[in-house]
């Protein structure tokens, strides 16, 4: 139950992020205001850490094996910048349904093929009606009269 609460909140916190970010973009610039988010949130974490963690080192990071799982943070400017720029284009929810089908897709994959060592699963019929649901489901959210 914790869990599903914790990815409740973190839809709810990515969409209003999503929003805050291209209005304040409208107002700096794109990488702008890429920096500020990924910066502001680099001190957050720091913090945090300081008061949560700080018998943890970082440099437990020399150790991550394989490297490329350190790539985290390049990825979140990139994360930062394409969804700024699909809610800008899309709007919202548009933006935020198209970006969680995308989500939802990939990390099948990930699990049906164990992709990053993350532990292989079978294939589900019922996980791809689901799938094949939720897109259809954006396509009649998307659809014009």
């Amino acid at each position: 139950m914790f869990g599903f609460l914790i990815a409740l909140l973190s839809g709810a916190l990515m969409s209003i992020q999503g929003v805050f970010n291209s209005e304040v973009t409208k107002q700096a610039s794109l990488w702008t205001t890429s920096a500020f988010v990924q910066g502001t949130g680099f001190i957050a974490c720091i913090v945090i850490w300081f008061f949560a963690e700080r018998e943890q080192s970082f440099m437990n990071l020399l150790k991550v094996e394989p490297k490329y799982l350190l790539l985290g943070g390049v990825m979140g400017a990139g994360i930062t910048y394409t969804v700024i720029r699909s809610i800008s284009s899309l709007g919202p929810a548009k933006s935020a349904m198209t970006i969680v089908a995308a989500q939802l897709i990939v990390s099948y994959l990930i699990e049906l093929f164990g992709l990053f060592g993350i532990e292989k699963s079978q294939f589900q019929w019922t996980k791809l009606l689901g799938v094949v649901l939720f897109i259809s489901g954006i396509l009649i959210f998307k659809w014009k009269s």
